[in-house]
């Protein structure tokens, strides 16, 4: 049947899904060290980007690769975003622990929350993409988040659901295992190199990094 040829609906579903898996298999394991998060995740975004636009080749090489490249550069990325989100955790903790949940706490927490997202919601992508600095690319970031500002929040409210549902039950759970933080930057590789096509067609963008 013609749904089930390598040109039907059904075979690149199949497709689509198993390498996802496969994505996200490859992002927990490489990321196990801890401090390789940042080349994993790096490597993971260059891979999901290409299957965002339809150019997919080999899942498992091309991530090897990539990690391989961004293994030493994504070092600091890893480890100041672990840091951030335990700043984050740490902060509304405090607040649901202490006597009187003190406002202040809230209100820093949801501060520093929404400066974390602006930093590294597209730096990881960014860093896969072009050569920059460090600090350079988590204030890129932040300036597409703030350029794209509605579509960024129409991407923060699609991971929200996507968390939501994946957080639903036990049976939800496992699938979220499977796929879910691959599906997540799929979700954001989707929206990144949107931004990224149109930003590059500017005079003086920069381009993307050699393989």
């Amino acid at each position: 049947m013609k749904i089930f040829s390598p040109d039907g609906m059904i075979y690149k579903i199949i497709v689509g899904l198993v390498n996802i898996v496969k994505l996200n298999f490859l992002w927990m394991i490489f990321s196990l060290p801890i401090v390789t998060l940042g080349g994993a995740t790096i490597a993971a975004f260059d891979v999901a980007m290409k299957i965002s636009k339809g150019e997919e080749g080999y899942v498992a090489r091309d991530f090897v690769k990539s990690f391989r490249r961004n293994f030493k550069t994504g070092i600091p990325y890893g480890l100041l975003f672990l840091f951030c989100g335990y700043i984050v955790w740490l902060d509304f903790s405090l607040f649901n622990q202490l006597e009187g949940n003190p406002m202040i706490l809230l209100i820093m927490g949801i501060v520093a929350a929404f400066v974390f997202t602006m930093m590294f919601l597209f730096a990881f992508p960014l860093q896969a993409r072009y050569e920059n600095t460090f600090f350079r690319t988590l204030k890129n970031s932040a300036d597409i988040c703030t350029r794209y500002f509605v579509r960024t929040l129409t991407l923060l409210i699609a991971i929200g659901v996507q968390v939501a549902l994946f957080s639903w039950n036990t049976t939800t759970l496992f699938i979220g295992f499977l796929v879910g933080p691959a599906c997540i930057i799929c979700t954001i590789s989707g929206y990144a190199w949107r931004f990224f096509a149109k930003i590059e067609k500017e005079p003086g963008a920069v381009i993307e990094k050699e393989d």
